[in-house]
């Protein structure tokens, strides 16, 4: 388990480390565990933890690894863990730890040192992409925002005001509660989470708000003829609330390794008149449905527990209603701030940069 504090990612064994030297300074545990806070916070060992080896410590214990157990074996970072957890994020990266564990059986914390330490993802923007890019990863992310970038500075906001933001978003029935939430309730009384049912809906999304969120059916794959027949629902859509948008042409930001975009989808937004935005999948930092829409839609859900896909449909139906008359959805306007902050970075993630109000 590691905890990410103001200077980085501090791991339990340099936790253990600083633990060690404070102690054997004379420091007592609950000035270790008040220092240790200010730079991990929420993920600091506990007070019983830090007592526990300071006392190890001044006893003679020299090192800050685990000893090794006899008994049973750790099976949950096996190979089968492994590929439960690989399944998981292959069909959502917007999937979080909670609810791997809740699904899988495989301990929150096990399911985190998957993701870290075996698959090498890391969290950006509600999403698991790779821990680290590649030079070429880098100069691709970098081309595309300076493309979109040196675009805005010509077109303006008119330019903005054309992106139609395309995407598929999976709907649990049960969204972990947030930290302050969890820290509220009383654990005692949290009952055992029901079987999951999830709803796969895509949305499509400009400026104005969300324009259509279509429910597919469950248990039904989409595959390139289904998302045909998808984009001609949408464009009747857009003759009825956006027609000012097919008279200029949208501009379709989506997924490039969407899977059923083919020949026939792709003949079809020629037909229409639809230009393609490049966007590449490991940047959820520039997808306002990651940094955007998903997590505003995914507030109001929190703490919730559904017990049929028809109620989850109702829950995020009045969300999207919330959305699109508090008109929070400002992620297509913040997009030019986001580019230049990759540009900055030199094609790199730029999490903690300020952006904007996302």
């Amino acid at each position: 388990m590691e905890a990410t504090g103001a200077s980085g990612t501090v791991s339990v064994e340099v936790q253990r480390s600083y633990i060690k030297i404070e102690s054997l300074r004379g420091k007592t545990p609950t000035e270790i565990h008040s220092a240790l806070r200010e730079v991990c916070g929420d993920q600091t060992v506990d007070r019983s933890t830090v007592s526990r080896w300071a006392n190890r410590f001044r006893e003679g214990r020299v090192s800050v690894q685990d000893d090794q157990r006899s008994g049973r074996p750790k099976t949950a970072t096996d190979e089968r863990g492994v590929k439960l957890v690989a399944d998981f994020i292959g069909e959502d990266r917007r999937v979080t730890c909670d609810e791997i564990s809740y699904c899988t059986g495989i301990s929150p914390t096990s399911v985190y040192r998957i993701l870290t330490e075996v698959l090498h993802k890391r969290k950006v923007c509600s999403c698991w992409v790779p821990d680290c890019l590649t030079a070429e990863q880098k100069k691709k992310r970098l081309d595309i925002a300076t493309c979109l970038k040196t675009r805005f500075d010509i077109e303006g906001e008119a330019f903005l005001f054309r992106i139609i933001v395309i995407d598929e978003l999976c709907i649990r029935n049960f969204e972990p509660e947030s930290k302050l939430q969890s820290n509220l309730r009383n654990k005692k009384l949290r009952q055992e989470q029901p079987k999951v049912k999830q709803m796969i809906m895509i949305f499509a999304y400009d400026h104005q708000g969300i324009i259509m969120a279509h429910r597919v059916p469950h248990e039904t794959t989409v595959i390139e003829s289904y998302y045909f027949e998808w984009l001609q629902k949408l464009h009747r859509k857009l003759h009825k609330n956006r027609p000012h948008l097919l008279q200029k042409g949208p501009l379709i930001l989506h997924d490039s390794g969407l899977l059923y975009m083919g020949e026939n989808v792709n003949d079809l937004l020629t037909e229409y008149g639809w230009a393609e935005l490049p966007h590449l999948s490991y940047s959820p930092d520039m997808s306002p449905s990651d940094f955007d829409l998903y997590p505003k839609l995914k507030e109001p859900l929190r703490g919730q527990h559904f017990s049929s896909l028809e109620e989850i449909s109702s829950a995020v139906t009045q969300a999207i209603q919330g959305l699109n008359k508090s008109g929070s959805l400002q992620g297509i306007t913040n997009l030019p701030r986001r580019w230049d902050a990759v540009s900055d970075k030199q094609g790199d993630y730029f999490e903690g940069v300020y952006v904007g109000t996302d």
